[in-house]
């Protein structure tokens, strides 16, 4: 189906940002787009597909199996192998970690058989504790970009909150969860007590929890898929309405290009818990921690966004298996192609077919 568009420190609070701050909007660029690659010749967005179902495919064989290490590894592996068979220069800006942290998939890894420069973010298995324990809404998910069209967060904390297009430009990160669950209600016609917000169920978010409640609005409580729950705020159907919540700065800037291809909107604030993050912030553009980010200041120009489901969801269905074959539910968005695109393929692991497809 084809759509055309018209790391755990519980508690913890910042060491910068208090509530009673007011910051406008950012303007300015964090990281400068030269030139868009990603308008040379075909685009690479139909190749991008087979990549996150490939890794998808790798690690759902790990499917409750308790293994979180495991699903991890069988995920990148797969999906770094998919990238370097890709006509492409491709560079890592955000992955598994540091050089020196992940022998795989690290920031500044370059990828690919050579051609156009691109900037990769990846999350092979955004969800490896829902994997291992065989729960809803793992992915394996990427975005590319021309390089500089994405912003290089660091792997610390990020203050978020993300909607769809309905309720784009009705938001405000700094403004109390009342009022912003009120001006989304207004958006989509509904109640307050008809909006859905969605929340990791963290300890941070005790206080967030009780705001919602006092304000009259539904909750979904999730384990884990930052990406995941932000994306299926921008898709009607999940019955989603909102995101809100503290969760890493790498997946704010992977769930921002799904939402700049949906016309979402993803507002976002950095969220050190110590002076060492706040320098790794000022070491990439960001000197005042409290300044609110806009969509625009996490990716710039045009971007691909890539998912498979791992395990099923509200937003994508999980691997499924069969003699000599595999199902795979997926979704590409493309801003160049102007696309959102549900992708239901069966993987066949042998040239002789035994049996008949199921539809």
């Amino acid at each position: 189906m084809t759509t055309r568009r018209p790391h755990d420190d519980e508690g913890a609070a910042p060491a910068a940002a208090r509530k009673d701050e007011v910051h406008t909007m950012s303007t300015r660029p964090l990281v400068a787009v030269e030139g868009d690659t990603l308008l040379e010749g075909a685009c690479m967005c139909n190749d991008l597909i087979d990549v996150v179902e490939r890794s998808a495919i790798a690690s759902a064989r790990w499917l409750g199996r308790g293994d979180n290490n495991a699903a991890d590894q069988a995920a990148v592996d797969e999906l770094r192998q998919a990238l370097n068979e890709l006509p492409i220069h491709g560079t890592v800006v955000i992955g598994e970690g540091q050089k020196d942290e992940a022998p795989e998939l690290y920031v500044g890894e370059e990828l690919g058989t050579g051609g156009r420069e691109i900037h990769i973010a990846v999350d092979p298995l955004e969800g490896t504790n829902l994997t291992a324990k065989g729960l809803p809404g793992a992915i394996s998910v990427l975005s590319v970009a021309s390089p500089g069209g994405l912003f290089s967060a660091p792997d610390i904390y990020m203050d978020k909150i993300s909607v769809g297009a309905t309720a784009a430009g009705h938001i405000d990160i700094e403004a109390p969860v009342r009022t912003n669950l009120r001006t989304i209600a207004k958006a989509y016609d509904l109640n307050v007590g008809e909006v859905t917000v969605t929340v990791l169920e963290r300890d941070r978010h005790k206080e967030l929890i009780k705001e919602i409640r006092a304000a009259g609005a539904r909750i979904k409580l999730i384990p884990d898929g930052d990406i995941t729950s932000a994306i299926a705020a921008g898709v009607r159907g999940t019955g989603d309405h909102v995101t809100i919540g503290i969760g890493g700065a790498t997946e704010g800037v992977i769930a921002a290009a799904a939402m700049k291809a949906l016309g979402g909107e993803i507002q976002a604030k950095m969220w050190p818990t110590s002076q060492k993050q706040i320098d790794m912030c000022k070491e990439r553009g960001i000197d005042d921690v409290t300044l609110k980010l806009a969509t625009d200041d996490l990716v710039q120009g045009n971007v691909i966004f890539a998912a498979a489901g791992v395990t099923s969801g509200s937003l994508l269905k999980g691997v499924t298996y069969f003699h000599d074959g595999a199902r795979t539910n997926a979704v590409i968005m493309c801003t160049r192609c102007n696309i959102v695109r549900f992708v239901d393929t069966i993987h066949l692991f042998s040239k002789e077919i035994h049996r008949e497809i199921r539809l």
